[in-house]
């Protein structure tokens, strides 16, 4: 069932256009991340649906209800900010309930709601303390609290974890996934972060310059990226592209040879239609996909190594000066100056 509907959606601030006749369907219980380079329109995309910006045209739905003339209150959202946004001279319990109280609910209704999102939220010991007696994840959490009273049809998370450290931002985005699954509601999660994307998504919307490149569950776009934007932006390290031409087609066109100055390859999947021979094109293979082949026939000079424990992930430059990453689980024994030769799974790389 859907539950949110965008439909031609644009939006101007003077003559910059920022936001480009963007479609989409979120349906409910989904977990849609709008994920993109800073300034590619994905907050302010948010803040429209929120009703805090005017779409200048298009149409905007919510639980079927068109809400382009609705204040933010009235359409059923809940919005938690980058910033806490908390009071600091009220305790946890009365910064949860304070829009309910605004909202003309009883005693006894707040009691019930802040007392059930605090135990959702595993914080019934913090009700009584003020917001500078908290660490900053607890003090999200309480955003978060104050968006889970409201029981609103969609909430709207604003790059809720910028402000958090490395291990906080793990634990809580745990927490958030969890929350999710537990309450089942529609959530629309803003982000610069793919890791973010990558592990809360049921779907993907990849912005750039205000105009939606693709969307799609997180694994098909990691591995079907319809452009070279998408397929560069998500994924760490970094995707490498190599400059070539295509060399020959496959008789059903669904498949390449590509010819670069690097590297060769036969057996391309395109994911472009309407492409020719002898069209120049680009060859994109992850740093997760190179293997080293004394055989291989793409040859790079190690420029840097660096040891993640998890995994090696070694920076080269190619024969021509192109950079690439090669990325291993293994412990590599490999030194910068070393020269190493890679080969690759054909029908793994992506030719645009």
């Amino acid at each position: 069932m859907e539950q949110v509907r965008l439909d031609g959606v644009n939006k101007f601030f003077g003559k910059t256009h920022v936001i480009r006749d963007v479609d989409l369907s979120i349906d409910k219980g989904e977990f849609v991340v709008f994920v993109g380079p800073s300034g590619c329109g994905k907050s302010t995309l948010l803040r429209l649906i929120a009703g805090l910006e005017t779409l200048t045209n298009g149409e905007i739905r919510i639980a079927d209800q068109q809400v382009m003339d609705l204040p933010p209150s009235k359409r059923g959202i809940a919005m938690v900010f980058q910033s806490y946004a908390l009071y600091p001279h009220m305790t946890v319990f009365h910064n949860m309930a304070f829009s309910l109280s605004l909202q003309g609910f009883t005693k006894k209704e707040i009691e019930e709601r802040v007392t059930s999102a605090a135990k959702i939220l595993q914080m019934e010991h913090l009700l009584d303390r003020r917001p500078a007696a908290l660490s900053g994840g607890q003090r999200q959490r309480v955003a978060i609290g104050r968006a889970i009273v409201r029981n609103p049809e969609v909430f709207l998370f604003d790059e809720p974890l910028s402000n958090l450290d490395a291990a906080l931002r793990h634990e809580t985005r745990v927490e958030i996934a969890k929350l999710h699954n537990q309450l089942g509601a529609t959530t629309i999660y803003v982000t610069h972060d793919q890791v973010e994307a990558m592990t809360l998504a049921d779907k993907i919307v990849v912005l750039k310059d205000g105009e939606v490149m693709q969307v799609g569950s997180p694994m098909e776009l990691f591995n079907h990226p319809q452009n070279e934007f998408v397929a560069g932006f998500l994924g760490s390290p970094k995707m490498n592209f190599f400059d070539g031409e295509i060399s020959n087609l496959s008789k059903d066109g669904t498949t390449a040879a590509f010819k670069g100055t690097e590297l060769s390859a036969k057996g391309v999947p395109l994911r472009t239609d309407g492409v020719v021979k002898g069209a120049n094109a680009r060859l994109a293979v992850r740093p997760q996909h190179l293997k080293v082949d004394p055989k291989g026939d793409l040859t790079g000079v190690v420029t840097l190594v660096e040891r993640l424990g998890t995994e090696t992930v070694v920076e080269l430059m190619g024969e021509t000066k192109t950079p690439f990453r090669f990325a291993s689980p293994e412990n590599l024994d490999l030194n910068v100056d070393d020269v190493v030769k890679f080969s690759f799974d054909e029908a793994k790389a992506h030719l645009f």
